[in-house]
């Protein structure tokens, strides 16, 4: 090698990108036999480089010079960090996932040469574990930073062995570690506070969090959102507003869009749309995240007009919706039955190629059942590259309610051949099916295999299909036994099941029974009475069901009014018995008005009364 070749080398490592660069460079000083050359420019550089690399062949590399130049410790214990941070930084690659476990073969390969561990090793190597869940590796690190004594002295190593426990489910372990600790800070809090809320123990959370508000600990935006998720799952709206106050003491709002969007999801789930918008229109910054946020926890209160409401404001203000606004939208056109705004979902998914799979494709398939278009259901279904059991629950749902029985089923036997194992919304639609086609004997061998074949416990609302099942078919008797024999005390779902077959069949005796029972489990329950009412009507016992209705005038009860919508250019319009809410309605009972004239003109409808 000459002297320019020499001089040109510091020069060369500072342009290298890479480690396969490096190599090429490496074997220029290995030539050159300059130890001090090695030292001054390559090392360093080989340090930084190491510390973004996440290819197997290039760990196999640089191992290879950790096991050479064991001699050097304070060399190779850098190198060894540097190579376990980047696996560990690199963790989000998908491909990168693979690597993970090498952190604790650097690990091992460190003591094996004589190399200790230092208070950044450890944290590195947790890290990588956590990402593959490595338990009984983190037990084998927790061993021995007892017996180092690291694992009292560094806050750090204890605060990642504990996130490490939490991920792997064992929260007992991760409490005990927080109390053993002389030294804790806020990242300690925060994760144990965290290990309860991903574990459901929402309220052990909530208790964590009061407690280090006690020894005057501030919370910062992290621990906040998971506060705030906690009070969400909790549904407790004081605790909430209670947080809310402690940010706007402490927490500058503006700053911090993540706080804006737990607070939204919070004060939705708690039923507190008000302030949820309050804090929506205060927000000068709102992403997608946000947006998302209004409309599901709208969708999730059952206001799904409001919901597409603040969806088409999301489009004014030129954001693009993601999977997760897709979902709230299209749930809210499956509930409202707005076809049409479902339908350009779905175009919107084509044109940017969205696949109608996972969550998004479950409830557009959802959407088009509920609809009344089960044939593009059933397309959207034969699509879906991965299915799961809402995929296969929903399309039995929806044949079950077009009363498509067979194909109910039959969707029902693929599932068990490709090995889904079903769930309780699946048996319901299938009772649903057996229901609405009088198939009675299908619907016990579903209910029996529910219990016998799946273990799944039936529910009331099962009990309630079968027992609808057998009522229709005029075997009110076996429905009344089945009612006997529930594992689960009947409610007013299964009680008033059978009450409506014995309106049916005229069956007085029983009914009044159920009556009875339908009363000392909620006397204002309005749909007993209606039945009991009609029930009295059609076997002319008048009196009777004059008495009902007067009991319920005296309760002041009134039948809920039925309902009807209507989708015209993507706007619903809803309609009640009654209603003059509506800002047309003036002119849609005129025009009602001259319909029904112009039928009496023609002798048709004389008696009869049209309603809004």
């Amino acid at each position: 090698m000459n002297s320019q070749e020499l001089h040109l080398l510091p020069h060369n490592l500072n342009s290298c990108k890479s480690i396969t660069q490096l190599k090429q460079i490496h074997a220029v000083a290995i030539k050159a036999a300059s130890s001090s050359l090695q030292k001054q420019f390559f090392y360093p550089k080989l340090i930084s480089l190491s510390s973004a690399s996440s290819s197997s062949r290039d760990l196999f590399y640089i191992r290879s010079i950790v096991l050479n130049h064991s001699d050097d410790a304070q060399f190779c214990l850098s190198l060894c960090n540097a190579i376990i941070r980047g696996i560990t930084a690199n963790s989000n690659d998908r491909a990168s996932i693979s690597t993970q476990p090498m952190a604790m073969e650097f690990l091992r390969e460190m003591l094996l040469v004589g190399l200790e561990p230092d208070e950044f090793t450890l944290p590195y190597v947790l890290k990588a574990l956590a990402r593959i869940r490595g338990m009984r590796e983190g037990q084998q690190i927790h061993a021995r930073s007892i017996k180092t004594g690291l694992l009292r002295f560094n806050v750090y190593v204890n605060n990642t062995l504990m996130r490490l426990y939490s991920v792997c489910g064992l929260i007992d372990a991760v409490q005990k570690l927080f109390d053993g600790s002389p030294h804790r800070d806020l990242v300690s809090w925060a994760t144990l506070i965290q290990a309860f809320t991903q574990a459901g123990l929402h309220r052990r959370a909530i208790g964590a969090f009061l407690k280090m508000c006690d020894l005057n600990l501030r919370a910062d935006g992290r621990i906040l959102v998971v506060v705030l998720s906690a009070c969400s799952n909790l549904g407790d709206l004081n605790l909430g507003r209670k947080v809310h106050s402690y940010i706007r003491h402490y927490i500058d709002m503006n700053a911090d869009v993540f706080l804006g969007n737990a607070l939204i999801d919070m004060y939705l789930k708690c039923n507190d749309s008000n302030s949820a918008y309050e804090v929506f229109n205060e927000m000068p910054v709102r992403n997608v995240v946000t947006w998302n946020a209004v409309i599901s926890g709208l969708a999730y209160q059952g206001r799904y007009r409001e919901a597409l409401d603040v969806f088409r404001g999301m489009q004014s203000a030129g954001l693009k919706p993601d999977e997760v606004t897709l979902v709230g939208v299209l749930n809210s056109c499956a509930n409202l039955g707005v076809l049409e705004l479902g339908k350009w979902v779905h175009e919107y998914m084509r044109r940017n190629n969205i696949l109608a799979d996972k969550f998004v494709g479950n409830a557009l398939l959802d959407m088009y059942g509920k609809c009344g278009r089960i044939d593009e259901a059933f397309r959207v279904f034969q699509g879906m590259k991965r299915r799961d059991v809402y995929s296969y629950t929903s399309m039995i749902v929806g044949l079950a309610l077009h009363g498509k029985a067979n194909s109910a089923f039959r969707i029902f036997s693929e599932m068990s051949r490709v090995g889904i194992e079903p769930n309780e919304v699946t048996f319901l639609g299938l009772l649903m099916a057996c229901s609405h086609g009088g198939l009675v004997a299908e619907g016990k061998k579903y209910l029996f295999d529910m219990s016998n074949t799946y273990n799944l416990r039936p529910q009331a609302e099962h009990y309630g299909c079968m027992i609808d099942l057998l009522g229709r078919a005029g075997l009110v008797k076996e429905a009344e036994e089945i009612i006997l024999r529930m594992q689960i005390s009947p409610d007013t779902f299964a009680w008033g099941a059978l009450l409506g077959a014995c309106r049916i069949h005229g069956n007085v005796d029983l009914g009044e029974g159920v009556m009875q029972k339908l009363m000392d489990l909620d006397r204002n329950e309005d749909g007993a009475f209606i039945l009991m009412t009609n029930l009295y009507s059609s076997v002319h016992r008048w009196k009777d069901a004059l008495e009902l209705r007067k009991m319920m005038k005296s309760k002041k009860m009134r039948k809920t009014p039925g309902c009807s919508l209507i989708e015209v250019d993507g706007v619903v319009h809803e309609f009640r018995k009654g209603d003059k809410s509506h800002p047309k309605s003036r002119v849609i009972y005129k025009v009602l008005e001259r319909i029904a004239s112009h039928l009496k003109s023609h002798g048709i409808g004389e008696h009869g009364t049209f309603f809004l």
